[in-house]
């Protein structure tokens, strides 16, 4: 008997991500109806937007039909149409939950959300049941499939009808027992850019467990035509899009500003294209340069953008095109310091070699290393902070270029005296060839990126880290 009356509500069971929901049936003596997937109500209670490209009906006759147990490489949002189940479901996962197992009658009041790798089983316990399920992807033969044997001893189910008595296929019978079964592992993550400095620092921080891709240029064209189909997206849980071109001045040129509007917004958006129709989440690394820097205060996450030169144009470009796919992440970011040739080492080498430089001390942000960067974004990844736009740069006191060049010299156990500052304008006043404006404040406010418990690191310690290594 269907039970009418209920309120949408999502019930825990134990296990991640599986998660049990009452749903609202409404009937009279005609019958009953009900709204058994209603993505803006049951998002605004907790559910995942499961974005399902595919609808399945499975009609069982007879009471005691069992099928399972099966975990595929989606997630499935699974209800009764008709009749009744017992449905069991078992953690598949490598992780602390492996073998977990939760279970529950299932009738037209009720459905339950089974996340990938999550494996399923029913029985039916009223005939002509018709069991239904929304899946977030289609089959495919490439895709990695894990299945446990109904009667495994450690998952101990207990089945209202005794195995022994019911209809099983011959396939769910010859299932392993749980100590045979292959974990499934978690999503997979992209790093786009990996031999760049941000690339690198997150090779550090994620090493190379088998879900970590790393991708150069010659191994992942976001140009391709056949982008869309060049990887089993699915399998992928995030993106991080560590590369783009740098090259601010260069940028100014025509064939600079070519390969720049090509790198950092046309492979941006292709690559935001395949996030938003895989269900992927896509970190992008973005730039001050977005900003004109006239404000007279540290740049917010909503600022309206007003880049100056073509660099800048093109990173903003490429934040719009990241900013439509539903997961994102947008890592702004400022005078990155990293593995390689970079303004530190420069000015470690210049005290070193008795050359006393000018440098521009109109210029005010903070220096921002890629260690920090890479902790920051894994943070953002691993937190469930809310997608959007973050400042991510290194915390204390903002600093112009010569300040920061002066701390070099002294760290390095020089006179920083010999450090002369000069006006941007002055700097740059015999250079041969075109020069981007730079933003005069660079400065970005990080209250937000705080707020969701990451601190970044204080740019004069991390300095003298840097320096030491």
């Amino acid at each position: 008997m269907i039970e009418f009356g209920k309120h949408l509500t999502p019930i825990a069971t134990g296990i991640p991500g599986l998660v049990l929901w009452e749903l609202p049936v409404h009937g009279d003596s005609r019958g009953w109806f009900k709204e058994n997937w209603q993505r803006e109500k049951m998002n605004a209670l907790g559910l995942p937007d499961l974005g399902p490209v595919q609808n399945n009906i499975s009609f069982n006759d007879a009471v005691g039909t069992t099928r399972g147990i099966h975990a595929e490489p989606w997630d499935k949002w699974v209800s009764v149409a008709t009749g009744r189940i017992f449905g069991a479901w078992v953690d598949l996962r490598e992780g602390p939950t492996f073998g977990a197992v939760f279970t529950a009658e299932i009738d037209p009041s009720r459905a339950i959300l089974v996340p990938r790798g999550v494996g399923n089983a029913y029985q039916t316990l009223e005939p002509d049941t018709a069991y239904t399920y929304l899946v977030n992807d289609h089959w495919s033969p490439e895709a990695a499939y894990t299945f446990l044997n109904l009667a495994d001893e450690t998952a101990a189910i207990a089945w209202p009808i005794p195995l022994s008595e019911v209809e099983i296929s011959a396939k769910d019978l010859a299932h392993p027992r749980l100590a045979g079964v292959t974990p499934i592992p978690p999503r997979k993550v992209l790093i786009v850019g990996a031999n760049g400095q941000l690339g690198k620092a997150l090779r550090v921080e994620l090493g190379d467990a088998p879900h970590i891709d790393y991708a150069t240029r010659a191994d992942l064209d976001l140009k391709s035509p056949s982008l869309a189909t060049a990887r089993r997206w699915r399998d992928y849980g995030a993106i991080i899009n560590a590369a783009a071109y740098t090259a601010v001045d260069l940028a100014e040129t025509s064939e600079g500003r070519t390969d720049a509007w090509a790198a950092n917004a046309m492979g941006v958006a292709a690559l935001a294209r395949v996030a938003a129709e895989n269900g992927v989440t896509l970190v992008h690394v973005s730039s001050d340069y977005v900003f004109d820097g006239t404000l007279d205060r540290p740049y917010r996450e909503d600022d309206p953008i007003c880049p100056l030169g073509v660099y800048g144009q093109t990173k903003a470009a490429g934040d719009a095109a990241v900013a439509t796919t539903p997961k994102h992440y947008i890592v702004r970011t400022s005078w990155v310091i990293g593995e390689g040739k970079n303004f530190v080492r420069t000015m470690a080498s210049l005290a070193e070699r008795g050359i006393d430089p000018r440098v521009v001390d109109d210029q005010i942000g903070r220096l921002t290393f890629t260690d920090d960067i890479a902790r920051g974004i894994l943070h953002l990844l691993g937190s469930g902070a809310p997608y959007g736009v973050y400042n991510l740069t290194g915390s204390g006191e903002p600093m112009s270029w010569a300040e920061i060049a002066r701390s070099v010299f002294e760290l390095s156990g020089h006179d920083p005296a010999r450090v002369t500052g000069v006006s941007t304008d002055e700097y740059f006043a015999s250079a041969a060839g075109p020069v981007a404006p730079r933003p005069r404040n660079s400065v970005l406010d990080l209250t937000k990126l705080t707020t969701t418990g990451y601190v970044a690191g204080v740019v004069t310690t991390a300095l003298e880290r840097y320096l030491a290594l």
